[in-house]
């Protein structure tokens, strides 16, 4: 009977330690939700985080959950990564939306698709502090020069840092 109880005693501890040991390679994830009116051109989503680790390389993604009212099969993004010396590194980036078909790229069962973009890949961080990163799309119909006023089919975008 004591070696039964100490063979679930050592089985829980080892699950709890399975459990709590996964998460540790995410160090920041934050959504911001997007209004029903669709994603304004000129409105930034900003994130602010803190960097303590200024050697470990880091992979960052910017998370992006669409509907099926996005009418489009690529997306465009202007990122600003504001380092805490005020130093500003600007991005004009592009991403898959949908494939050939028009099917929607990201994971998800229902109408709401959820996409995780590489904004920065194995980043090392250069200083300790607080960084802001802001996001805006630059989504244009073909032919005209002003953005979409109101981009309609986004739901939520987020920041993560990952080790």
């Amino acid at each position: 009977m004591i070696i039964l109880k100490r063979n679930r005693f050592s089985l829980f501890l080892c699950i709890l330690f399975l459990i709590f040991s996964c998460n540790d390679k995410i160090d920041f994830n934050q959504y911001k939700s997007i209004d029903t009116q669709g994603w304004q051109s000129n409105k930034k989503i900003s994130f602010t985080f803190d960097i303590k680790d200024t050697i470990s390389p880091k992979n960052l993604f910017i998370n992006l959950r669409n509907n099926n009212g996005y009418e489009f099969s690529n997306l465009y993004l202007i990122t600003e990564l504001v380092f805490p010396n005020k130093t500003l590194v600007v991005d004009t980036l592009q991403y898959q939306m949908a494939d050939e078909t028009g099917l929607f790229l990201g994971t998800g069962f229902t109408e709401i698709k959820e996409n995780k973009l590489f904004y920065k890949e194995k980043k090392v961080f250069p200083s300790v502090g607080t960084y802001i990163f802001n996001v805006r799309h630059a989504m244009r119909r073909n032919g005209e020069v002003h953005p979409i006023e109101f981009l309609k089919g986004v739901q939520d975008i987020g920041f993560s840092i990952e080790n």
